[in-house]
C-alpha cells in the first residue's frame, strides 16, 4: 500500500502543482487513499521531496531524484531562494525567500559542503552548524561565488 501511495504522490506533484502537505492529502484521498496529515509528513520526507519554486513566486512540492544533472539543479534551487548570509563565529545564518529555507537546507546537504556539521531550517532561514570559524569563511566564500555567478549571467 505505501509504494502505491507514494507512486501515486509522485505522479499528483508531477501533474499538479500542491502547495502544502493538506493539498497533497486532498488529492490523495480523491484517489481513494485514507491517510493521516502526519503519514502524509512522514511520505513528503521519505520521498524526498521539497519545496522548489513555481509560478507567480508560488511554491510547489518536486523530488530532486529525477536523472537530470543534479549538481545544477541543486545549484539552482540554491540561487533561487538565497537572499543574503552572515556568520557568528561557526554559525552560519542563511535569508532564503520566504517558505524557501527547507529546499535551500536541502540543496546545500546536497551539494556535500563537507564543512557543515548539520543545519536546521525554519520558513526564511537557516542556521547551519560549521566546524571551525576558518570553515565557515571558506564556505561563505565559495556560496558567495554561486550566487554571483547568477547574478552574472543575469546581466
Amino acid at each position: 500500500m505505501k509504494s502505491k501511495r507514494h507512486a501515486k504522490i509522485l505522479e499528483i506533484i508531477a501533474k499538479y502543482n500542491i502547495e502544502t502537505q493538506e493539498e497533497l492529502l486532498d488529492w490523495l484521498e480523491r484517489e481513494g487513499f485514507q491517510v493521516t496529515q502526519a503519514t502524509v509528513s512522514r511520505d513528503i520526507r521519505e520521498l524526498k521531496l521539497t519545496k522548489i519554486a513555481g509560478n507567480a513566486g508560488r511554491q510547489k512540492y518536486a523530488t530532486l531524484n529525477d536523472n537530470r544533472n543534479m549538481g545544477e539543479k541543486f545549484i539552482r534551487i540554491f540561487q533561487d531562494g538565497f537572499v543574503s548570509m552572515d556568520m557568528a563565529q561557526n554559525i552560519l545564518v542563511i535569508k532564503t525567500v520566504a517558505g524557501m529555507a527547507m529546499a535551500v537546507a536541502a540543496a546545500l546537504d546536497a551539494m556535500d559542503c563537507h564543512e557543515i556539521v548539520g543545519s536546521i531550517a525554519g520558513d526564511d532561514t537557516i542556521m547551519c552548524a560549521v566546524r571551525t570559524v576558518e570553515d565557515t569563511e571558506i564556505l561563505m566564500e565559495r556560496l558567495r561565488k554561486i550566487v554571483e555567478n547568477e547574478r552574472l549571467h543575469k546581466l
